[in-house]
């Protein structure tokens, strides 16, 4: 099966309205990134135990570690969670970012050092959202 599949069943997967949301999300993050790789984590480690909610990944960005390996990752990232929509933004230096800069001007959402959750896209700001998915994108631009 094919990224695009597998993105496209788990979306179609969730319950009303959290798949509308998803739905217009991910269509709002492909007009962003319209040519970035696209990934799909079913939230299994490699003795297929479930260890994570699925995600959709948006975009690549390399992680160099202090052992002198590295490893590529999205930049951008997506799931549904038992409460609502969790949006990732991963590769942020200052964990502290998007907390202070988009936090307040959100909406009704929690936001960590690298995660933005809600209930749903009628909670938030998406004009926002946006803006934090676009400084995601330019914050670990390769």
């Amino acid at each position: 099966m094919s990224v695009q599949e597998e993105i496209k069943n788990y979306i179609a997967s969730q319950p009303e309205p959290k798949r509308n949301d998803m739905q217009e999300l991910h269509g709002r993050i492909r007009k962003i990134l319209p040519a970035g790789k696209l990934w799909f984590l079913d939230g299994k480690n490699s003795e297929g135990k479930i260890v994570s909610n699925p995600n959709i990944g948006y975009g690549a960005y390399t992680i160099n570690y202090a052992d002198g390996t590295s490893r590529q990752f999205y930049q951008i990232g997506l799931s549904a969670n038992t409460t609502g929509i969790s949006v990732y933004v991963m590769g942020l230096k200052d964990k502290a970012y998007l907390t202070q800069t988009y936090g307040k001007k959100l909406g009704k959402a929690s936001v960590t050092g690298y995660c933005i959750k809600f209930k749903g896209l009628k909670d938030v700001d998406l004009d926002v959202l946006e803006e934090a998915i676009r400084y995601g994108f330019e914050a670990t631009k390769s």
